[in-house]
This record gives structure tokens, C-alpha cells and sequence, in this order.
């Protein structure tokens, strides 16, 4: 299991590398709604967890907090994108 997740990252680096600035903008917009999936899950993971598993708890909290971040810049740079498109004053 430990060597898929290191091939997605290299792949996941790989791809997103080779994405062209003009077209990384929209993805990241829909980046946003399979981060709030991996939020969700995150929190289901943490509300399933024993109390004493503390690397389910950890892994959890940092999947909810990592995911919040993207999701949050996400919406940011989407509002800075749509912002060029409006009429100047």
C-alpha cells in the first residue's frame, strides 16, 4: 500500500507539472470539490477512530486541515480569476 500511495505522488507531481498555467486555474476550481470529499472522509475516519489510535486521529486532523487549506485557496485564486473579467471602475 505504502509503495501506491508513492507512485500517485510522483504521478500526481508529474501530471500537475505539466499542466499549463492558463488551464491550472480551472482545475483548481474543481480541485475544490474532491477536496471537500477527502474532508468529509477525513472526518468520518477521525468519528470512526478508537480513542486510544492516535495515528488514525492524527492523520485524520492533518487530511482535514490540509484539505480546508486547498479547498480555501482554491476559492481564492478562483475569486482572483473571475475578478479579471470584471468591467473596471
Amino acid at each position: 500500500m505504502i509503495y501506491i500511495v508513492i507512485l500517485m505522488i510522483f504521478v500526481g507531481i508529474e501530471v500537475i507539472g505539466r499542466v499549463p498555467s492558463v488551464l491550472h486555474t480551472p482545475l483548481m476550481s474543481g480541485a475544490n470539490a474532491i477536496h471537500g470529499v477527502v474532508i468529509i472522509g477525513a472526518i468520518i475516519v477521525m468519528g470512526k477512530a478508537e480513542t486510544n489510535n492516535y495515528l488514525a486521529l492524527i492523520l485524520g486532523f492533518l487530511a482535514v486541515v490540509l484539505g480546508t487549506l486547498n479547498v480555501v485557496g482554491g476559492f481564492v485564486v478562483t475569486d482572483r480569476m473571475l475578478e479579471m473579467f470584471k468591467k473596471k471602475k
